[in-house]
């Protein structure tokens, strides 16, 4: 059995499936079948490349797999966080952003701009929030909320490719005879901190 905390990516490449399996199963949300799907096209040269095969798996899938993807996301500061029943990785997230220290005016208002997006959109607004700040997320709503639904579709799904490149950067580190391992990774830190400055006005 291994683990993904700390694991080289060599690892990965030489575990037998049901670890492999298991130590990429929350990369994307409560779906375990994207790491399953990927698993046999192993081994993986980079992690930009595992990267790149786990976004493709979900490309790829029917829209009613990919559209139970996005429905297992949690809403943004919603019920789920506050009792506690959202996946370690998205209480994460969410914590990081300050979604967890929201006065109740602000729950209120997320709530508010959450219910109306699933009213139009009939989909979860899904945001990588380790890219935004709280005010940056708010005005992400305000933006969104103006979309096409095919749009917000195709927005929705990109932004799951972000969140889960962030957690595989957190799982598995570069192959060991990388030189430079920030460059090797599918998103680093100075990449995503580049892209939260972008973000954020």
């Amino acid at each position: 059995m291994i683990t993904a905390a700390g694991m080289h990516l060599e690892q990965l490449n030489a575990a037998n499936t049901d670890d492999f399996v298991a130590a990429l199963a929350t990369v994307y949300e409560r779906s375990p079948w994207v790491a399953a799907a990927v698993a046999s096209q192993r081994p993986f040269a980079s992690l930009a490349a595992l990267n790149a095969a786990m976004a493709a798996v979900v490309r790829a899938a029917p829209p009613g797999q990919r559209l139970a993807l996005i429905e297992l996301h949690p809403d943004l500061g919603g019920k789920a966080a506050r009792a506690g029943t959202i996946t370690a990785e998205s209480k994460s997230e969410q914590d990081g952003a300050g979604l967890d220290r929201l006065s109740d005016a602000e729950y209120a208002l997320f709530q508010r701009l959450s219910d109306a997006y699933r009213q139009k959109f009939h989909i979860p607004f899904i945001l990588c929030v380790r890219r935004h700040t709280k005010d940056s997320i708010l005005r992400q709503y305000g933006r969104r909320l103006r979309n096409t639904p095919e749009a917000e579709l195709e927005t929705a799904l990109s932004e799951i490719f972000r969140i889960g490149a962030l957690r595989l950067s957190d799982r598995v580190m570069p192959p060991t005879n990388c030189r430079f391992p920030a460059a090797c990774r599918p998103m680093s830190w100075t990449t995503m901190m580049a892209s939260r400055q972008r973000a954020s006005p």
